[in-house]
This record gives C-alpha cells, sequence and structure tokens, in this order.
C-alpha cells in the first residue's frame, strides 16, 4: 500500500510540474507579446532580432484582412488550436500549395529565440552558415501538412527528421516559389511557437520559442 501511495504522489507531483511548467510557459508569451524583444551580438553589438510590442488579432479579423497581417501596427494573429502567433512579412513569390495533393522541396533560413531564456538560440541566416540552408520536404494531402528536415541546423541541433507544427501552419498562407529575379521575394514569416508545436527540446523542456523564417521552394 506504500508503494501504492509513493507512486500515486510521484504522478500528482510530476503532473503538477508540468501544469507549472505551461503557466509560466504563458506569462512568458504575454510578457513576450507586451514588450517585444531585442537581442545583440555580444561582441559587435550589432542588433540580431528585434521585435517590437505585439498586436494580435483573431483569426476572423485576419480572414477579413485577406489573410495578412498589418505591418504597421505589427500585427499577430493567433491560431487558438495550437497556441501559434503568426505574422506574415511577406507572401512571397510563386502559388500556394495544393493542400489536397501536393509534395514540395522547401529551402528555410531562420531565426530561433527562445522566449523563456531570453537569448537567440540557434540559426542559419548568418554569413557562417551561408551554405547551410535548412531543407526539408513537404508532403500535403487531404488538408494536412506533414514535413520532414532531410538537412540542416535543426535536424543537426535537435536530432529529429521532425518539423515543428509551428514551421507549417504558415504555409497554408503564404506563397511558395523561387527568387529569380530582383524583383522576387520570398515568403517570410515570424511565429511565436509554444512548446506544443515546437521541436523535440522545447517539448521536453517546456519553453516557447520565436522564429523569424523565410521560405524557398527547392529545385
Amino acid at each position: 500500500m506504500l508503494i501504492v501511495t509513493a507512486a500515486v504522489m510521484s504522478s500528482c507531483e510530476e503532473e503538477q510540474t508540468y501544469a507549472e511548467q505551461k503557466k509560466a510557459e504563458r506569462r512568458a508569451i504575454s510578457r513576450f507579446i507586451s514588450q517585444g524583444c531585442l537581442a545583440l551580438d555580444k561582441e559587435l553589438g550589432d542588433t540580431i532580432l528585434y521585435v517590437a510590442p505585439i498586436t494580435e488579432i483573431n483569426e476572423q479579423k485576419f480572414f477579413a484582412q485577406d489573410t495578412t497581417t498589418d505591418l504597421s501596427r505589427n500585427e499577430y494573429v493567433k491560431f487558438p488550436s495550437s497556441g501559434v502567433y503568426m505574422q506574415i512579412v511577406r507572401k512571397g513569390t510563386g502559388e500556394k500549395l495544393n493542400l489536397k495533393a501536393d509534395t514540395v522541396r522547401l529551402l528555410c533560413r531562420y531565426k530561433e529565440y527562445n522566449i523563456s531564456g531570453d537569448s537567440l538560440q540557434t540559426r542559419n541566416d548568418n554569413a557562417y552558415y551561408i551554405g547551410m540552408l535548412d531543407e526539408m520536404t513537404v508532403e500535403c494531402q487531404s488538408g494536412t501538412i506533414n514535413g520532414s528536415f532531410v538537412q540542416g541546423m535543426m535536424k543537426y541541433n535537435y536530432g529529429s527528421t521532425t518539423v515543428p507544427e509551428g514551421w507549417l501552419i504558415p504555409l497554408r498562407y503564404i506563397n511558395i516559389g523561387r527568387q529569380l529575379s530582383a524583383d522576387d521575394e520570398i515568403a517570410k514569416v515570424r511565429i511565436i511557437v509554444p512548446h506544443s508545436s515546437g521541436q523535440t527540446n522545447a517539448v521536453s523542456k517546456v519553453y516557447p520559442c520565436f522564429y523569424e523564417i523565410t521560405y524557398q521552394r527547392g529545385r
């Protein structure tokens, strides 16, 4: 009986700890939305990432605006089903994915900012990683989108080929093309991703991340 009781108490403590972690995550996201962030290069003092205080809008307004976010007001739409917040910086050149049936190769550059840790965590958008884009295969079937990393920093850092759900949500609303001329601008988004829609380390340690990502169609 004592062993059973101890096991039950241990289980309750673990559940409570997870609940506390999720509560701390929600507070971190709320603080990020109200205050934004500024990440500087420690050696040069240059700005690596700046996010101004965010204006949150709901899906109804997002769709009423033809799936756009007002950059002048720093709008982000919140998707309640996932808890992800998204800003479309550029819709991009090219066409939208065929969500009924499509398979594409995508190349991405990104910054990943740990919101709870208040620090830039990983990136592949600077000169050091010029030749190391994150490559993933995306498959759409009957409205569902799945993705697998083929190579890149996300796969290397987190040891998983699974593309986080947060990275896939924008693919419903942006165009996927190539930068064939100076006039072509590939799609760019900014997203806040809670742990439940994040990469493996965020899932296990329960923390949210902010991403700035560009999406380009591969050959």
